[in-house]
């Protein structure tokens, strides 16, 4: 990769005090165009560091790590671990990033008044998770979130497919030896994300492990989450009647007025074809691209899906949804 990026943090208030909240920034942070990424349950934010460096030219992008993943603090009180502070972390993170600099001084002042500023976009790039708080802030009134691109996610998650991923992340605490060792750990719960090339393998597994005085490694996530998940953790979600059927955030997804698009991977058991047929119909009438042999949820670092994430965000103008949805877009795996 040419571009490095900056890695930051902020100091955020919780129920229970302060914690630091890390993230990766890129490209000029003056720009007008924000794209602002969020990543999976258990992954961090470098998992974007592919699509934001296709994106750091034209954009100021802006990858958070969620409290107790990669490198934000992991929460002394567990019972914090919720949307309800994720929302808010977020959002003093949108804060902080679109606050105009400090106002010029001698001749630059004089001359920056007949300079009209122009007006900030702000898009959002969600992983399952992260699309899940993209999806509450895009809902709310006066939201920020010009588009909004939902990675593998929809307002109504199965419960098989939390209890399968919840067995899937047994052994989250647990200690490695080595980095190959973590490599491995990663390659099979990881596997459905799709195919990636010895160098994005590594680079994985390096912004996923924490390394520790005795030389060995843990993850890059606090285990805590996955107890307090189990035991609640959902403080700040607003269901819907379809709770029997699984997490059920139609009313969330109703609510949304910006443009949306949705990625999915063909074989996911987290969002089902039926539920991305529905998201075409209601709401912002989603448009859907699905990548052929991925499961929950891709990547983002084929060029494929980048490209399918620079169509949307560039794209000039958005037309409004048609009375009619169109029919998935469907796009061919390509090994990497």
């Amino acid at each position: 990769m040419s571009e490095k990026p900056r890695l930051c943090s902020f100091q955020s208030l919780g129920p229970n005090g302060f914690h630091e909240v890390a993230y990766t920034e890129w490209g000029d942070p003056q720009s007008p165009h924000l794209v602002f990424c969020v990543h999976g349950y258990t992954r961090n934010s470098r998992d974007f560091d592919v699509l934001a460096e296709s994106l750091a030219e034209e954009c100021h992008v802006v990858c958070m790590d969620v409290a107790g993943r990669g490198r934000s603090e992991w929460l002394p009180k567990k019972s914090d671990y919720s949307f309800s502070l994720y929302l808010t972390d977020a959002a003093a993170l949108l804060a902080r990033v679109t606050a105009p600099p400090p106002p010029p001084s001698g001749l630059r002042r004089v001359f920056s008044r007949t300079q009209p500023k122009p007006k900030r976009h702000i898009d959002w790039i969600g992983t399952s998770m992260g699309g899940l708080i993209g999806m509450m802030l895009a809902a709310r009134r006066n939201s920020p979130i010009r588009r909004l691109i939902l990675n593998d996610v929809g307002p109504l998650v199965p419960w098989p497919a939390l209890m399968r991923m919840k067995k899937a992340q047994t052994g989250l605490g647990r200690s490695f030896s080595s980095l190959e060792e973590v490599e491995f750990h990663l390659r099979e719960t990881c596997a459905s994300f799709g195919p990636l090339t010895e160098s994005q393998w590594r680079n994985v597994t390096t912004n996923s492990a924490i390394e520790q005085r005795n030389g060995s490694y843990i993850l890059a996530f606090d285990p805590a989450i996955i107890t307090h998940m189990r035991s609640g953790g959902v403080t700040g979600v607003a269901f819907g009647s379809e709770f029997l059927a699984g997490v059920d955030l139609w009313p969330t997804y109703e609510a949304i007025r910006c443009p949306t698009l949705v990625l999915r991977g063909a074989e996911s058991d987290l969002l089902l074809g039926k539920i991305a047929d529905d998201m075409m119909r209601r709401g912002p009438r989603a448009k859907i691209i699905e990548f052929e042999g991925i499961g929950h949820a891709p990547w983002l670092m084929a060029d494929d899906q980048i490209a399918a994430v620079r169509d949307f965000l560039f794209a000039s103008a958005i037309r409004a949804p048609a009375a009619e949805p169109v029919r998935r877009e469907k796009v061919a795996l390509h090994p990497a």
